[in-house]
């Protein structure tokens, strides 16, 4: 048998398995929960507990875990072993159904936004059978949310399953007025979540304070080469790389993640992992496994994965495409056009919610990209756009035009792809080209929402983009369930959403100034910075939204809005410190000890009688007025960062980074980055950018 069939999944308590190992009535109870959403019965966990620990016992496992994703953007997990005493001094390996289900790490120490007082430590975590649990490291991993002691969600899952119920429900109220969907009980939106990351040899990064405490350089001047020939996009895949991709994948495989694609990026020491779409709670647990395993396996390769949205300057970010579509439980791709898009109408009105959801929801799009990593890379001509905006392509741009105006659309035949070489075979040109300046363009039957970080976890996009479109849908089951003429008022509905959101939709170059003037004069919103967006957050109106469609409580709200203002403004902190370390005690010493080099042989040259200072005279003016100039900034950049003491409250803390410290650490890095171009290589005491961009041979 092939080896990768063979090991797929080999690591996965899923549906194979417990189809295998689960009495016939317990394995039919659990299914209707997972894909029918129905509540489990206790006594159905207790069998599925006992046959999962048998099966980790028998893969050499001897822990549990409940694994876990709180709002810190990473996972967490708390491992007990199997053992329980038994009589004569011995043990047995148990695992009861309430072990399963339910589990009571310490809540204090995580991020609560207020939610919990530091005294108040309880709270539980959920098994969520929806997403199949896992060996890791000789430990089982059961998929779990977390919420604390009063039921507020404490982590991203608990939203995302929400958000996952709210448009389920809403688009099942849509399919209901048309012919056909009879079997429909449910929809599920899907995502592949591409993944950009750079890879470093692990000799350089130890030698970069900034890289180990913050992700990415503070300082560093550019290299002669980066990007500019473009010779790395596509390129061939260097062996150690290839062997790291290779590793990569067996792991992931093994875990029943699918990872499909795999190629080098765009900047020098970038690379890409794309895999196949899955059900969103799914894809975002396997999206943090990805960029775990991606970690681990670069160590053992003697390299460093780089997750950060912007490690170097000069060089493209990395970004996290959030491929998205919705799928009835009939298997049915809602946003699929089919062959006369202009007479799908259930397509027509899928299409047209998530104009109007995008349109009045630009706010929390951006919110849900929004960090201070990512803030280095939306706007920057490497990115979308920080301005939330639609493409549609040529054909689906030009149908709704046509409905708009009251005119036939004349279907275009398939064109043939005309390259000019008579032995290249024929092929069919898509409908519309791509545009990779749109932060959400429609890509032939699903939504790229690529606004995404590489460091974020994919649940706050799909949350907000899940409960944005649900609102949608619900407005428009409750207009069309009360029509006497369906086919008339859902035309007219579909008319007013093109006329009243079609400011949305854009399929120019996003990266023209003339669209930021544009944008403007269309009204949509344009949130630079994480703390710009942030503010819109906790409005009345979005607070509404989420009660609404149950995704998030006030206080829910409330708590998140503190966490990722809090959160901003202690990652800017400790970039900040770390460039006042790095400077007193790498920087200002070497460029000092440089300055007494230069002087030194200066006054050698005198002392033999040549009075002609030269190089070395002029160097040192330079040098010496820069290294004052660097002190100076210090000073600045250090009375900035303990002048943050006096603002207490989160939201006015992150705009004070954005808008005094940032600043500050800028000037700072500009100096310090002159300065590296002035000193001998031999001497700057860090690697450089050349030698950490082509460090992997």
């Amino acid at each position: 048998m092939d080896e990768v069939t063979s090991i797929f999944g080999e690591n996965v308590f899923n549906e194979t398995v417990m189809k295998a190992r689960l009495p016939k009535e317990t394995f039919k109870q659990l299914m209707k929960t997972v894909e029918g959403g129905e509540k489990l019965d206790p006594a159905v966990a207790t069998v599925v507990a006992n046959a999962m620990k048998d099966w980790a016992v028998e893969k050499g496992a001897t822990h549990f875990t409940h694994w876990f994703q709180p709002l810190t953007g990473i996972t967490a997990e708390k491992h007990d072993s199997f053992i329980q005493p038994i009589d004569g001094g011995k043990v047995i390996m148990e695992f009861s159904g309430k072990e399963l289900v339910q589990g009571e790490p310490d809540a204090s120490s995580f991020p609560s936004g207020g939610i919990r007082a530091t005294f108040e430590a309880r709270g539980y975590t959920a098994w969520d059978p929806t997403s199949y649990a896992f060996i890791k490291d000789g430990t089982l991993c059961i998929p779990t949310a977390f919420c604390s002691y009063t039921g507020e969600a404490l982590d991203k899952k608990t939203p995302l399953l929400r958000s996952m119920q709210a448009i389920s429900k809403q688009a099942v109220r849509v399919l209901k007025l048309f012919e056909g969907n009879e079997n429909v009980t449910s929809v599920k939106t899907t995502v592949g979540p591409e993944q950009e990351y750079f890879l470093i040899d692990k000799s350089v990064y130890d030698q970069r304070e900034d890289l180990i405490y913050t992700g990415r350089t503070l300082f560093g001047a550019k290299a002669p080469k980066g990007q500019e020939l473009e010779d790395h996009y596509f390129g061939m895949i260097k062996p150690r790389v290839q062997a790291f991709m290779k590793d990569l994948n067996k792991e992931l495989w093994k875990l029943g993640i699918l990872a499909k694609t795999e190629h080098n990026e765009v900047a020098p020491a970038q690379h890409e992992l794309a895999p196949i779409f899955s059900t969103t709670n799914i894809a975002c647990d396997h999206n943090q496994l990805t960029m775990e395993l991606m970690k681990k396996i670069a160590s053992k390769h003697g390299m460093v994965c780089l997750l950060h949205e912007k490690p170097f300057a000069g060089v493209n970010g990395s970004g996290k495409h959030n491929n998205w579509s919705i799928s009835t439980n009939t298997g049915k791709n809602l946003l699929d056009p089919g062959a006369t898009p202009d007479q799908n109408a259930q397509f027509l009105i899928f299409l047209c919610a998530v104009i109007k959801a995008v349109d009045e929801h630009q706010d929390l799009l951006r919110i849900s990209v929004g960090t201070a990593g990512n803030d280095h890379r939306l706007g920057a001509n490497e990115a979308p756009p920080a301005i939330i905006s639609m493409f549609l392509g040529d054909e689906l741009s030009a149908i709704l035009d046509c409905l708009e105006e009251g005119k036939p659309y004349g279907n275009h035949a398939k064109e043939k792809m005309q390259i000019g070489v008579t032995v290249l075979p024929d092929f069919n040109k898509d409908t519309t080209d791509r545009n990779r300046t749109s932060p959400f363009a429609f890509t032939g039957n699903k939504f790229e929402f690529r606004s995404l970080g590489s460091s974020d976890s994919i649940a706050c996009a799909n949350i907000m983009l899940n409960t944005v479109v649900a609102d949608a849908l619900c407005d428009f089951a409750d207009q069309l369930e009360k029509s006497k003429d369906f086919q008339k008022d859902l035309h007219e509905l579909i008319l007013k959403t093109i006329r009243e959101h079609k400011r949305i939709i854009f399929n120019g170059n996003g990266y023209d100034e003339s669209w930021v003037k544009e944008a403007e004069k269309r009204g949509l919103l344009n949130l630079k910075t994480t703390p710009e967006a942030l503010k819109y957050f906790p409005s009345a109106a979005n607070r509404a939204l989420f009660k609404k469609h149950g995704v998030f409580s006030d206080s829910e709200v409330s708590s998140r809005f503190e966490i990722q203002n809090e959160n901003y403004a202690k990652i800017i902190n400790i970039e900040a410190l770390t460039m006042i370390d790095m400077t007193r005690k790498l920087y200002l010493p070497v460029s000092s000890a440089y300055s007494k080099e230069l002087a030194d042989t200066i006054n050698a040259k005198a002392s033999c009688g040549i009075t002609d200072q030269g190089f070395e005279g002029e160097q040192l003016k330079i040098v010496s007025v820069l290294t004052g100039s660097i002190y100076k900034k210090l000073c600045e950049l250090e009375k900035t960062v303990c002048d943050s003491k006096n603002v207490e409250e989160a939201s006015e803390l992150a705009m004070y980074y954005k808008d005094k410290v940032i600043p500050a650490m800028n000037e700072l890095r500009a100096n310090v980055d002159e300065m590296e171009g002035l000193v001998p290589e031999s001497k700057w005491p860090v690697p450089g950018y050349g030698k950490m961009l082509f460090s992997v041979k």
